[in-house]
């Protein structure tokens, strides 16, 4: 019933809202000179233009993606051996995303690559990180990669978290202005066309979304689906994904945001479905559906406590990073995209920013080798 009233924006939609949600005071709204200043929740001041990507923090950034691309080992497999034959070395498996640790890092360590390259063409290891790009993302590799893919066994592998970073890849490269950027952009297509083709089949297949903080959530690899349809016109993905997302959501209410974190999360299971509707929904119908799902967030004085990390040699409990990164990409968009509405969760993604950053750099492989990536795209979505 309620995706009927949404849908249909009617004004008994907005007579039936809650009593106290119409009555909330809001708090004194944040200035742009309050921003100047980010105080994490350690107390500890971080002036703003430390939040911001430069080209020097650009410059110690790339270093991370750039080193664990080729590095082996230490590597955790995500295969299904069907027969002896299946025990081979990881580059051989995959000799385009065999390092960091995992596949999906890997991938995702390439995504860093080109998009620091694209923002700061004058990056110091400019030459080294072409030269990696275009001998790791070959033609010849990227056909064992696919291969591997078209297993009968391996139609489950990396669904749906490496799929949504190896289409954000492909985004990247689709849209980069530099002459390798063509080749490795068709080099890729037919793995990214091959993962396009699993969302295809397996979304209308999806009876509920996976609401999870980590690698298997719906919301999030929707999300980057959907931002690869758009920039490439796939309108049948873009259809697929919008109805799926309503389906899955429209009708959810009262996201319990108290619940989170929970203790291995590195995307809140609340807020990468708000970042999902808000691409797919319109500007007052998502509003509306955000009211019932997540209030808090329109009200200027939300706050939201950064997740904190025990022990950063612990490759799940240094999952806290990741969260408070990826929530800041999402306030970051919502701020961007709805200014007047949400600009104050800007020094929101901004502490959780602040809070995470400090620890980046010399940091344990268990954060190093994929951290650095959560932090560029936050930093990337910060306008």
């Amino acid at each position: 019933m309620k995706k009927i009233i949404l849908l249909s924006l009617g004004l008994a939609f907005i007579a039936c809202k809650n009593e106290q949600e119409n009555n909330i005071q809001p708090a004194n709204e944040i200035t742009e000179e309050d921003t100047s200043i980010v105080e994490d929740i350690k107390g500890e001041l971080m002036p703003l233009e430390d939040i911001q990507l430069t080209l020097s923090k650009a410059n110690k950034l790339v270093e991370l993606p750039l080193e664990c691309i080729s590095t082996k080992y230490p590597y955790k497999p995500g295969y299904t051996l069907t027969s002896e034959q299946d025990l081979q070395t990881p580059d051989t498996i995959h000799p385009a995303f065999y390092g960091c640790f995992d596949w999906h890092s890997a991938v995702h360590a390439h995504w860093s690559l080109v998009n620091l390259l694209k923002q700061f063409p004058d990056l110091e290891e400019a030459d080294a990180i072409k030269e990696q790009l275009q001998l790791h993302l070959s033609e010849e590799n990227i056909q064992q990669e696919l291969k591997y893919f078209k297993k009968k066994e391996n139609k489950s592998f990396e669904r749906t978290y490496g799929w949504a970073w190896l289409l954000k890849l492909s985004e990247e490269l689709h849209t980069w202005n530099d002459s390798i950027a063509k080749p490795l952009q068709q080099n890729l297509q037919p793995l990214a066309d091959q993962v396009v083709e699993n969302y295809m089949e397996f979304l209308p297949k999806l009876n509920y979304p996976i609401r999870v903080g980590e690698h298997e959530n719906t919301a999030f690899g929707m999300t980057f689906a959907y931002d690869y349809a758009k920039t490439t016109e796939n309108e049948k993905l873009v259809d697929l994904i919008t109805s799926r997302a309503k389906d899955f959501y429209l009708g959810d209410d009262n996201c319990p945001m108290g619940w989170e974190p929970s203790g291995f999360d590195f995307l809140s299971p609340c807020l990468e479905e708000v970042d999902l509707m808000q691409r797919v929904l319109a500007e007052q119908t998502f509003k509306m559906w955000l009211k019932d799902f997540m209030p808090g967030l329109m009200q200027k004085d939300f706050e939201l406590t950064p997740g904190e990390v025990s022990d950063r040699t612990d490759g799940k409990l240094v999952h806290l990073d990741g969260l408070n990164y990826s929530r800041a990409w999402v306030f970051y968009n919502l701020a961007n995209k709805y200014e007047d509405d949400f600009k104050h969760l800007k020094l929101i993604g901004d502490q959780h920013v602040s809070h995470s950053f400090k620890d980046l750099f010399g940091d344990s492989y268990e954060g190093g080798h994929w951290l650095g990536t959560f932090s560029i795209y936050a930093l990337s979505q910060r306008k």
